[in-house]
């Protein structure tokens, strides 16, 4: 039914429009108690609704946060323990080494004690004995001066002494010589002992030094195992730093096997066909992919033969036999793989060279179709990268590791991230629909204004009427009949 029709009941569209407005107003006034109740039933169901989705949410998210949680402390402690595992293999290592030379380092220091202490008693200065004129002085001394004899003996005293002296001096020098001799002897033997003594100071110190070490990461490890916060807190940051940093890593990676795809693609073009195709894409394209995807294989099974990765627990429980063999085929896979790298660097600048020989001569220009001389440079380059690039290329597994096992941490804190501003949307969703609900019951009253006022107004009426009411009755009623009345 249009709204021509619905104005046509009467011969003025406008009375008929007053008509159905009064009618409808009526109608909702009429069923305005049921339309409250069930905007605030639908308003009600829809908060509940959003609520009950944002704690579902919520407990997803606190689940999910104690999975990375568990994943994060389990990744950090197999960490520290090949940290530990290796500062242990140092310590072990320097131990062994001093250990093993502890006994001819012992031997050697012991003899150059011996010939010290020796080469020392013999430098032992010994006092001069008394001379025997020191006896002939005092019978002087005793004698009369008077006597004639008494000057003779003095001079003769007095040879004897200057004699003596020279003796003695010349007994000196000579004594003091040799002990200046053996002292010389012994600074050999002195530097010896302060070298050895340097050495062993040295290994104390860097035992020390890497004890201070293990104490710091076995502090470490206890909070990890304990599950602290602080701990957690660490490990999700330094996950997210090994992220950013694995992942700018990887893309420089990704770069050199595009320049590896670079050099081997035409001629693999020249191998294959150029026009052949697989699918959508050139089988010259697909076949340089696949060399360059083995060579990174063969890099990542050589990385974890040598256990510097543990992507693949297979290969590290393999027997050390066995885990030999593999690497020396896995290199000798990624050398082959290299060589004919190289080959195809070669063959790329024969096959530009002699594209630029056949355009000159199809252009008629002589000169140009002339051989360079210094052409060898860039075929050693070419060749050159060729067979640097897979040997490069190994190195991805590290970073690749890392950024495998970050993933899961970053993974977890973004989803931990999403969830939570769900939760927290659901939440504003559902305090919106209650507060929606009332917005929806004003607009309602809003349209039946004119009744609503009506009504308003025959209520004030009414309360002042039984107000008068009440104030008349109390002034012509008795207390007695006021208090009944009230009763």
């Amino acid at each position: 039914m249009s709204m021509t029709s619905l104005l046509a009941f009467t011969p003025w569209p406008p009375l008929s429009a007053l008509i159905l407005l009064v009618l409808l107003v009526t109608a909702l006034y009429l069923a305005r108690g049921t339309a409250h109740q069930a905007i605030h039933a639908l308003a009600m169901a829809l908060s509940r609704g959003f609520r009950l989705a944002s704690h579902a949410v919520a407990c997803a998210e606190k689940r999910l946060a104690a999975r990375n949680r568990d994943v994060l402390l389990a990744a950090g402690r197999e960490a520290k323990e090949r940290i530990v595992e290796r500062e242990f293999v140092r310590v072990g290592d320097t131990v062994r080494k001093d250990l093993a030379n502890y006994p001819d380092m012992h031997r050697r220091l012991s003899e150059a004690i011996i010939r010290i202490e020796e080469d020392q008693q013999k430098a032992v200065e010994v006092p001069p004995e008394a001379p025997g004129w020191a006896q002939a002085v005092k019978v002087v001394a005793n004698l009369d001066a008077k006597s004639a004899g008494g000057a003779d003996i003095l001079s003769g005293i007095h040879k004897s002494m200057v004699k003596a002296h020279e003796e003695a001096m010349d007994d000196y020098r000579k004594a003091s010589s040799e002990r200046h001799s053996l002292l010389r002897k012994m600074m050999p033997d002195w530097r010896k002992i302060q070298d050895t003594l340097e050495r062993v100071n040295k290994s104390v110190t860097s035992v020390l030094e890497r004890s201070v070490a293990i104490d710091r990461h076995m502090d470490e490890y206890d909070a990890i195992v304990r599950g602290e916060d602080r701990a957690a807190t660490v490990l999700a940051s330094s996950s997210v730093v090994y992220f950013f940093v694995a992942a700018l890593v990887l893309a420089v990676a990704t770069a050199g096997a595009a320049i590896n795809f670079t050099l081997i693609a035409r001629p693999m073009a020249e191998m294959v066909g150029g026009t052949s195709f697989i699918g959508a894409f050139r089988t010259a394209d697909i076949a340089a992919l696949v060399i360059i995807m083995v060579e990174i294989s063969m890099g990542l099974f050589l990385m974890e033969s040598l256990r510097i990765t543990r992507l693949f627990p297979v290969i590290g429980a393999l027997s050390d036999k066995m885990r030999v063999r593999m690497i020396f085929i896995t290199f000798a896979i990624l050398l082959m793989m290299a060589s004919i790298e190289a080959g195809l660097a070669y063959m790329r600048e024969v096959l530009l060279q002699d594209e630029l020989a056949t355009n000159s001569l199809l252009r008629g220009d002589t000169t140009s179709a002339l051989v360079n001389q210094h052409l060898w440079i860039t075929t050693a380059a070419q060749m050159g990268m060729g067979f640097i690039l897979p040997f490069a290329l190994v190195f991805v597994a590290i970073p690749l590791e890392t950024f495998v096992h970050s993933l899961r941490t970053v993974m977890g804190l973004v989803a931990i991230g999403v969830l939570r501003l769900f939760a927290l949307l659901l939440r504003i969703l559902g305090n919106g629909a209650r507060h929606l609900g009332t917005l929806m019951q004003q607009v309602y009253d809003l349209l039946l204004f004119v009744p609503l006022w009506i009504e308003t107004r025959m209520a004030m009426a009414a309360a002042e009427e039984a107000a008068e009411d009440a104030a008349e009755m109390r002034s012509h009623a008795t207390p007695e009949t006021w208090q009944e009345a009230q009763s």
